[in-house]
Order: structure tokens, then C-alpha cells, then sequence
């Protein structure tokens, strides 16, 4: 199976007696890493095995890695708090969310005073206007340039209906992500895909989808780090959000069995990871072990 950038979507497990060695060559000689967090990284407050000797090993190697996430609700500098209390040690720079990627989606397509409608929560307005001319609008105060929608737990129909409306009438219509549900201690909830649908309903208008499994989010981290994403790892625990955008991307794609998706759906998985790992310490034994045996 090919990629969309043409590059070999055959699956191989680390347990597998014949893998395929040009997959574990690129994993060997890529360039910069990409990494899915909740469920790669760490799950809940736990963090995983390997993780801190495996982003040691890249930063000895001086491979340029960056963390990306679907999630709008919390911004990078949140995230590299909840990571140094888990013993993480990650710069913001290095978190790219999806409401950092949307700015910089919206950097790319706007005038630097355009006006915005952020349907979402405070952290997702905080990436969208600190440090940028971008001015946020409220309820129908005037025609927005855009409308940005993201999980918005205080969502209302007075929203859907000003959103709409600002769409019908020509506004841009992004979304950070589509994620149907959102994975919480207590099981499922609706997640902002929820409400990116409600206002495509009504709107008649699909969205620019920022987020996993488009391969935007990942394609922005590829230009924060200068590199070309076919020279990239993608490293997550869906199958289809972080596999399948990471294939969209054309990045070699690593899955690892330590969060949402199981071995026994990769068989129905829209595409097939390129390799398949039980945990981060495995991916590292990959690199570190492999690479002595090829330079003795």
C-alpha cells in the first residue's frame, strides 16, 4: 500500500521475524519526530515507559522532535507545566496544539487585524490572540473574517447561531480539530467534532480542519523544525487520527500499543502503520540498539 507522498504503508511489528528493513531504516535515519501525547507519552497522570530516556536519546542524537496535539483547551505552556510535573522535561516551543496551529493557519490565510469569532474555551482564544493582530469578535458585534471552533464546553445556540450566520455570510470556517469524542475518566464525552458538525449542519459549509487526521497540524510542525515531513516520524496511539494524518503527511508512521487503539484493529485501520511498537521503550531499543550494530 502507497501513501498519498509515496512512501511504503506496509505494517511491521517489533516482533515480527522478517521486518521490513527499509521501515526501520528511516526510523533509524530519520530526520525530526513527531510525537502524539495522551496515551504516548503518558495516560492520565501516569507517564510511560520510556519516554524520558527516549527524548534523552533524540536530544543526544540532536534530532529535533516537537509534540502535537488535537487538543485546544489547554495552551503549550500549560502542557510543559503538566509535563515538568510528570518529570517531562519539554520547552513550550516544542508543543504545537491544534489552537497554535490554527493561529498559524490563519497567519497564513488573514490580514494581521483580522477579525475572529472563537467558539471554543479561554485557552483556545489565548492562542488565537496573544501575540498576534488578530481581533477577537463578540456575538454579531460585526461580520467576522473567520470563525474558529473548537471543544467549547459552555457551547450554546445562541453560538451555533451566530456562528452560522458569520459563515453564511462569507466568514472562513475552521475548525481545530474533528474529533467525535473525547476520551475523559469517565469515558466518552462529546468532543469539539460535535460541535464543528452542528455548525456545518446548519451552515451548509464544511470546515478547514486543522487537526488530526489532517495532516496540517503535522505539516506546521514540520515547518517549525525545517524539516521535510517525508523525513519525518510520526509516533501515536490512534490509528485514526495520529496514523492516518502522519500517512497524509507522507511521515513514516510508528504505532504504539499503549493507549487507544489495540493490535487487533489494525486490521480494519483506515491505513496501516509502518511499524508497530508495544511501548516507547521498544521504539528506543530500535534506535539505540540498531545503530551500534551499525557502527560498531
Amino acid at each position: 500500500m502507497m501513501s498519498d507522498a509515496g512512501h511504503t504503508s506496509r505494517m511491521v511489528l517489533e516482533d515480527d521475524p522478517a521486518p521490513a528493513e527499509d521501515a526501520r531504516l528511516k526510523l533509524r535515519t530519520a530526520s525530526a519526530f513527531v510525537f502524539d501525547m495522551d496515551g504516548v507519552l503518558y495516560r492520565g497522570g501516569e507517564v510511560l515507559p520510556g519516554v524520558v530516556d527516549l527524548l534523552n536519546a533524540l536530544e543526544l542524537r540532536q534530532k529535533p522532535y516537537m509534540l502535537a496535539t488535537n487538543n485546544s483547551m489547554a495552551s503549550p505552556a500549560d502542557y510543559q507545566a503538566k509535563l515538568a510535573a510528570m518529570g517531562i522535561a519539554v520547552p513550550s516551543e516544542r508543543v504545537l496544539t491544534a489552537g497554535t496551529a490554527t493561529r498559524d493557519y490563519l497567519r497564513e490565510s488573514l490580514p494581521e487585524n483580522a477579525a475572529i469569532f472563537a467558539v471554543g474555551m479561554p485557552a483556545l482564544r489565548e492562542q488565537l490572540f496573544t501575540d498576534t493582530g488578530f481581533r477577537p469578535v463578540q456575538y454579531e458585534e460585526e461580520q467576522p473574517d473567520a470563525v474558529v471552533v473548537g471543544l467549547d464546553l459552555t457551547f450554546t445556540y445562541d453560538k451555533l447561531q451566530a456562528a452560522t450566520r458569520a459563515i453564511r455570510n462569507g466568514a472562513l470556517f475552521v475548525a481545530t480539530n474533528a474529533d467525535a469524542t473525547l476520551p475523559t475518566e469517565n469515558g466518552l464525552v462529546p468532543g469539539a467534532g460535535s460541535i464543528v458538525a452542528a455548525i456545518a449542519t446548519a451552515s451548509g459549509r464544511e470546515p478547514t480542519v486543522i487537526g488530526k487526521p489532517s495532516p496540517r497540524i503535522l505539516e506546521k510542525a514540520a515547518q517549525h523544525m525545517g524539516v521535510h515531513p517525508r523525513d519525518m516520524v510520526m509516533i501515536g496511539d490512534r490509528l485514526d487520527t495520529d496514523i492516518l494524518a502522519g500517512h497524509r503527511a507522507g511521515m513514516l508512521t510508528l504505532l504504539v500499543l499503549t493507549g487507544v487503539s489495540t493490535r487487533e484493529e489494525i486490521a480494519d485501520a483506515p491505513v496501516l502503520p509502518d511499524l508497530v511498537f508495544t511501548d516507547l521503550r521498544a521504539v528506543l531499543e530500535a534506535l539505540v540498539v540498531e545503530t551500534v550494530e551499525r557502527h560498531p
